[in-house]
């Protein structure tokens, strides 16, 4: 239980960075993830199709923070 609170005030904590400054982010149009503007291929799903409408990378970041993490990224492949 503990661990999945932190893991919420993390992502809640990576949104509120994402909202303050949405230029810096795009919405991946594969997999939905948030990632760097200065990626080309999402880390996660490979697409390289992606939105860069801060409204939407704002509601994107909103929305991912108020839940839990439900996609396999890279980092869980290890």
């Amino acid at each position: 239980m503990a661990k999945e609170k932190t893991a919420l005030a993390d992502r809640a904590k990576r949104a509120r960075r994402i909202v303050r400054n949405p230029a810096l982010y795009k919405v991946c149009v594969g997999c939905d993830s948030i990632v760097a503007s200065k990626v080309n291929i999402c880390p996660n799903c490979h697409a390289y199709r992606f939105e860069v409408d801060a409204d939407l990378v704002v509601a994107q970041a909103k929305a991912l923070s108020s839940r839990e993490q439900n996609s396999v990224v890279a980092e869980d492949l290890k």
